[in-house]
């Protein structure tokens, strides 16, 4: 029999009716509770370091979900994270870079409807993680409504429905159907050993272009913070009309060292600025590009560059490695 830690951190999942709105308040007691027959699956032992509506999850939170699992590592055989929705996909993706090459399922899971209702998506949730983690691939995972997705390529695409999550620009990994798991996708196993890291520096800020933004907004930004990812246009258009020419700007971010990651707002199908004259014109400075990566994951991948190297030929070459199946278009025309 598998034994499995349960990391309790709050969210929906084991929320309960206040006066102000859902509150987590359920212990990890409680949420098992209501899946018993999960006992017969896998031995699980539980702390919970965290009881917060993950709307207020920080990075030192990701740093210390780390800390945890590196401390019981040899101990289990798998990890289930609950954790709030409307910031799993960054935790997912954080966690996938702060332990990278692990050698047992790191799962994280919640729900829409608090585990305590009589309809609720929880339940199966829970117990999906918990079959994942006792018989997964190796790795960081969200497990939800039944489909196994990378962790760095999660987003909650629905706020309500219990179908939130979909994997972007990568197939799901696996479907599990009550004690059944289906593989549809073998992510690469590295050879190497596994890595934890402890430190991140969140000095990064993003920024959604709009019509009509006034392109000196970098020249705020980039006095606070290090690195700016830009969700631009299409395939990663900038501005440079005249009346708002964000080119101008970019030039004067990347001449005071600033790291700057061109993205895209379209949800699907990724980035790529040698496309046309409003990418193109970008390359000529210092910039990055996500390609296929999510937002999500181009966050959480500079905090933990930065937190490595502060050298910009070094973080590039970070920032293109494929980590747990982040980034797949690498062979794309780089910045010169």
């Amino acid at each position: 029999m598998k034994k499995i830690l349960l990391i309790a951190t709050g969210g929906t999942i084991a929320a309960v009716a206040t006066k102000n709105g859902l509150s987590p308040l359920l212990s990890t007691d409680e949420l098992l509770s209501y899946i018993p027959e999960t006992l017969e699956m896998c031995s699980i032992d539980s702390i919970q370091p965290l009881n917060i509506d993950s709307t207020n999850i920080q990075p030192e939170d990701w740093v210390e979900l780390a800390r945890l699992i590196k401390e019981n590592y040899g101990k289990y055989d798998g990890f289930v994270i609950t954790h709030g929705t409307d910031t799993m996909a960054y935790t997912s993706a954080m966690l996938s870079y702060l332990i990278q090459n692990p050698e047992m399922p790191i799962v994280l899971t919640g729900s829409q409807k608090p585990i305590n209702l009589d309809i609720s998506d929880a339940r199966m949730n829970l117990r999906d993680a918990f079959s994942y983690a006792a018989g997964g691939a190796p790795g960081v995972f969200i497990v939800f409504n039944g489909k196994v997705i990378a962790g760095t390529r999660a987003r909650k695409t629905k706020s309500k429905s219990y179908d939130a999550f979909e994997s972007i620009n990568y197939p799901a990994l696996a479907h599990i159907d009550g004690k059944r798991i289906t593989g549809y996708v073998n992510i690469r196993q590295s050879s190497d050993e596994p890595a934890f890291y402890t430190d991140i520096y969140p000095n990064v800020f993003l920024l959604k272009i709009a019509p009509g933004m006034d392109p000196e907004v970098l020249d705020y930004i980039s006095d606070k913070y290090e690195a700016i990812v830009i969700e631009s246009y299409g395939t990663g258009g900038i501005p440079f009309a005249d009346k708002r020419n964000f080119l101008k700007k970019l030039k004067e971010a990347t001449e005071k060292g600033k790291v700057i990651v061109i993205a895209t707002q379209v949800m699907l199908e990724g980035s790529d600025l040698s496309a046309y004259e409003v990418g193109s014109k970008a390359l000529v400075y210092n910039v990055l590009q996500a390609y296929d990566m999510t937002i999500e994951a181009t966050m959480t991948k500079l905090m933990w560059i930065l937190a490595v190297t502060k050298d910009f030929d070094e973080i590039k070459a970070l920032f293109y490695k494929r980590i747990h199946e982040d980034i797949l278009y690498t062979d794309m025309p780089q910045s010169n």
